[in-house]
């Protein structure tokens, strides 16, 4: 299956070992988008508000993208500031993304407690609570 990783930038010093044993268990993994950039966001913040919003425009159009070229998205959705579970609004975007493609959606860990919560629920996606062998 091929599987994009979702995840705060906070959380990608955990994609690494995430990505490494989904592809152990034969899937075809893609890291998440800005990735291999992580700082890009705070230079477009730091230029004229419609040079960003003409980047962060593409970023969302270039997820729809990733998310339509895979299978699944997995959340890596790890404690964040306090919050547990944190799902952010990027990630959210890219579960909805995935959901109106009808593509499967897992979260690492359980729904958080938070604002999107029904709306997250309503997008049905599979809680595996860290066994990647539920990511079928």
């Amino acid at each position: 299956m091929r599987i994009y990783l979702c995840a705060s930038k906070s959380f990608y010093d955990r994609v690494p070992e995430v990505r490494a044993q989904l592809e152990k268990l034969g899937h075809v993994v893609t890291a998440p988008n800005g990735y291999d950039a992580p700082a890009a966001e705070t230079n477009y913040q730091a230029m004229t508000p419609q040079e960003y919003a003409d980047w962060k425009t593409g970023m969302i159009k270039h997820d729809g993208e990733v998310v339509k070229a895979n299978d699944a998205v997995l959340v890596l959705n790890f404690e964040k500031n306090g919050q547990q579970n944190y799902i952010g609004g990027a990630a959210f975007l890219e579960m909805f993304k995935a959901w109106d493609l009808g593509k499967k959606i897992f979260l690492l860990n359980p729904i958080p407690e938070n604002m999107l919560r029904d709306e997250i629920i309503g997008l049905q996606p599979v809680v595996i609570n860290h066994n990647l062998s539920l990511v079928i």
